[in-house]
């Protein structure tokens, strides 16, 4: 696998699910897709705290869809601004998924004894695994991502 400090340029093509950090890519919608998936199964009780989940989650699925279908596509043209719009994405992303698992962490603690079932507050802690799981995948990604955009 390349380095994100040996090429500045991002790929595009295939070469996207071989290059590190785009290959992180695949780990996000996986474990956000979780917490999207986990958070709509159980019953809400904090509206505002849990909508700021799901917008989060949402949102970082379709730009990182999006995003990774243009660099597939090779929409980007090897042009540098890209490079910093990646950047700046993997920036804000990585707060937003941050501030999200931890608005989910405390909405189940606050939640461990209203919870009507058992079962709803395991979901309610996998939700919350799975988003610091992505959200440090996310701060990996950005860190790179910064790297990149610093080379180039």
């Amino acid at each position: 696998m390349s380095s994100a400090t040996a090429t500045a340029a991002l790929p595009s093509g295939a070469s996207v699910l071989a290059s590190f950090p785009d290959i992180l890519v695949l780990p996000e919608f996986v474990f956000g897709g979780l917490v999207w998936i986990l958070v709509a199964s159980t019953k809400v009780y904090m509206e505002i705290s849990q909508g700021w989940v799901m917008f989060v989650s949402v949102f970082c699925f379709v730009i990182s869809t999006l995003l990774f279908l243009l660099y597939l596509c090779g929409a980007h043209g090897g042009k540098s601004a890209w490079v910093a719009l990646d950047a700046f994405y993997q920036v804000i992303a990585s707060l937003f998924y941050l501030s999200a698992a931890v608005v989910q962490a405390y909405t189940t603690i606050q939640m461990k004894d209203v919870l009507g079932k058992f079962k709803d507050y395991q979901i309610d802690i996998a939700a919350v695994v799975f988003a610091f799981a992505v959200t440090l995948t996310y701060v990996i990604h950005m860190v790179f991502s910064l790297l990149r955009w610093k080379s180039s």
